[in-house]
């Protein structure tokens, strides 16, 4: 089966960086996608970025671009999002999940999440 587990979250200060990493097992096939979202209290869950791993193909979110750059060792099957610029408004438990079309459309599993804080 598949799973994603994310590390990497934490408290950091305004305009610090921080890096999140989803480390995914059970694939059995080569093309997959992950996506990492972002939920903050009293608001709807968001779209961040994704990575194709066919191709490195690459996708951000407009609140985001210029600052978060996603990236994957596919020798690790693990993705990182490195967080630079860091603003209190990027707080939030932010997920990883797998769209194992590879298309960064649908996504079929979801890790547990990890809290990522901004403070001002």
């Amino acid at each position: 089966e598949v799973q994603l587990v994310e590390s990497g979250g934490g408290l950091v200060q305004a305009g610090g960086s921080l890096r999140l990493s989803c480390a995914a097992s059970g694939f059995t096939f080569d093309d997959y996608a992950i996506g990492w979202f972002r939920q903050a209290p009293g608001k709807e869950r968001e779209g961040v970025s994704c990575i194709t791993r066919s191709d490195g193909t690459t996708y951000y979110a407009d609140s985001v671009k210029g600052r978060f750059t996603i990236s994957s060792d596919n020798a690790k099957n693990t993705v990182y999002l490195q967080m630079n610029s860091l603003k209190p408004e990027d707080t939030a438990v932010y997920y990883c999940a797998a769209d194992l079309s590879g298309l960064c459309s649908g996504y079929d599993r979801w890790g547990q999440g990890t809290q990522v804080t901004v403070s001002s």
